[in-house]
């Protein structure tokens, strides 16, 4: 209660100081593209003053290439695909299970067993964007979709660690990027700080969460999109068939926490149909990604769900194959990862300290879009 307290009085304060909610505009620094550097750009404080002219051109370096001294260069092509699997295999508490070795894993593309190549175990930082549901259409100011939404975003960045990097993105008619990828916490917090006042009642979640996800594609390393939202989407340019084809696209995990559950046990049941098709969008985006679905109904929930993400993300088999299908046709092909007993082929039986057998779950994405001919 404490904690709630100091989160509520911190946000009634930051209403002086940012009561024009999220500015818009075309200033907004990029999630993980490298801005295009343009002739309105500031010149780097790293470049030499006398890089540019009075005119503004670009002084040409002194030295130059002699061309008619080209030196050989060795060229190095292969055209074998490899495709990488993260893998994530928790108990049913939502911890990670260590220790499994290489053997006792199984993938199967298009139901085709794959050989295994590389196989790797660790703990690697968090890149994560936080994609926020930010609308007057159910987190009007003081109400309880706008507590909801403070109190997890403010108690996930708690939990953290120092090197981890986060971004923060809150949409209602658009997606409007509120601080770009830092593991300085004050960056995070006061974006957060922005989430005083919605600016629209529409919530266009396809069109942020597809924006978001393709933007992440090529970042590096363990990344994942927390996905905070009532799963309604009202006014999205893409269609859910659209969207749900780019997210499997960009191969980046969504970890969806659906809002104002416990709201919805109090409404009509002219709203329920349409929370369930919310429900089941959430929960289809997070599973063909190789995330999670939380449905959470009280606060004392959100501390688990967080450890499970923190869980799920951190601990992670990584998986490499070449594909006995090389063909490049740009077609989607399933992914299915099995643990299994190598000498049986059977499903592997877990069991705890005790012989207990337990129950499990493989979290890992559903397949890919193979490359074009001209990729």
């Amino acid at each position: 209660m404490k904690s709630l307290r100091v989160l509520s009085l911190v946000s009634i304060c930051s209403l002086g100081l940012y009561a024009q909610g999220p500015i818009t505009g075309s200033g907004s620094e990029t999630v993980a593209k490298k801005k295009t550097a343009d002739s309105s750009s500031a010149p780097s404080s790293s470049a030499s003053p006398d890089s540019t002219n009075s005119n503004g051109g670009t002084i040409p370096s002194e030295f130059k290439k002699d061309k008619t001294q080209q030196q050989p260069q060795a060229t190095f092509h292969t055209d074998a695909l490899t495709i990488s699997v993260d893998v994530a295999v928790l108990d049913n508490n939502g911890h990670f299970i260590p220790r499994i070795p290489q053997g006792n894993f199984r993938v199967l593309e298009d139901n085709q067993p794959q050989k295994i190549t590389g196989f790797s175990l660790g703990q690697a930082p968090m890149t994560m964007a936080m994609v926020i549901e930010f609308s007057n259409r159910f987190e009007s100011l003081f109400g309880p979709g706008w507590f909801q939404v403070l109190n997890a975003t403010y108690g996930f960045v708690q939990t953290l660690k120092p090197d981890d990097y986060v971004a923060v993105v809150a949409y209602d008619l658009k997606p409007e990027i509120l601080s770009d990828f830092s593991a300085n916490r004050q960056d995070t917090y006061e974006a957060l700080q922005r989430l005083t006042v919605p600016g629209f009642s529409e919530a266009n979640l396809f069109d942020a969460l597809v924006d978001t996800a393709t933007r992440m594609q090529n970042i590096e390393g363990r990344k994942a999109i927390l996905l905070l939202s009532s799963g309604v989407d009202t006014f999205s340019r893409l269609t859910y068939d659209k969207a749900r084809r780019a997210i499997q696209d960009a191969g980046v995990p969504v970890y969806a926490i659906s809002l104002l559950q416990w709201l919805r046990l109090v409404m009509p049941n002219g709203d329920s149909i349409g929370f369930l098709q919310a429900d089941n969008q959430m929960k289809t985006f997070a599973k063909e990604s190789g995330g999670m679905a939380f449905y959470p109904r009280f606060y004392g929930e959100m501390p688990q769900i967080y450890q499970q993400i923190s869980e799920a993300m951190r601990n992670q088999y990584v998986l490499s194959y070449q594909p006995t299908n090389q063909e490049r046709d740009g077609k989607y092909r399933k992914i299915r990862v099995e643990l299994i007993n190598p000498q049986t082929n059977e499903p592997l039986r877990v069991v705890d300290q005790k012989g207990k057998p337990i129950k499990y779950q493989i979290i890992a994405k559903n397949g890919y879009t193979a490359p074009r001919p001209v990729e």
